[in-house]
């Protein structure tokens, strides 16, 4: 069984930098392709990026695009997001998603296993 476990959020100010991690256990991360998503109050569930088995494919959501930057350590089986020149319109619970798939997806459905989240919140 596959688990997914987010940390690394917390409250900033807008600028700031915040690097999410996703440690998975229960398989290597290099069986899975691996996505982030993000969900505000009162908004659906949305694309944030997402990163190939191989790391060497990535691709992210417009609105994050230049700013945040997926990555993959495959000694430690954990995935990064790191997020910079955050803005107040990011604030949402973050999710780290895994696929069985091989393609990376921006399909929140495509997606096998979720982590619990974590909150990150970017004041003004």
């Amino acid at each position: 069984q596959v688990q997914l476990v987010e940390s690394g959020g917390g409250l900033v100010q807008a600028g700031d930098s915040l690097r999410l991690s996703c440690a998975a256990s229960g398989r290597t991360i290099s069986t899975l392709t691996m996505g982030w998503f993000r969900q505000a109050p009162g908004k659906e569930r949305e694309f944030v990026a997402t990163i190939s088995r191989s790391g060497g494919s990535t691709d992210y959501a417009d609105s994050v695009k230049g700013r945040f930057t997926v990555s993959r350590d495959y000694n430690k089986n954990t995935v990064f997001l790191q997020m910079n020149a955050l803005k107040p319109e990011d604030t949402a619970v973050y999710y780290c998603a895994g696929r069985n798939g091989l393609a990376a997806t921006s399909l929140a459905a495509a997606y096998d296993y979720w982590g619990q989240g974590t909150q990150v919140t970017v004041s003004s």
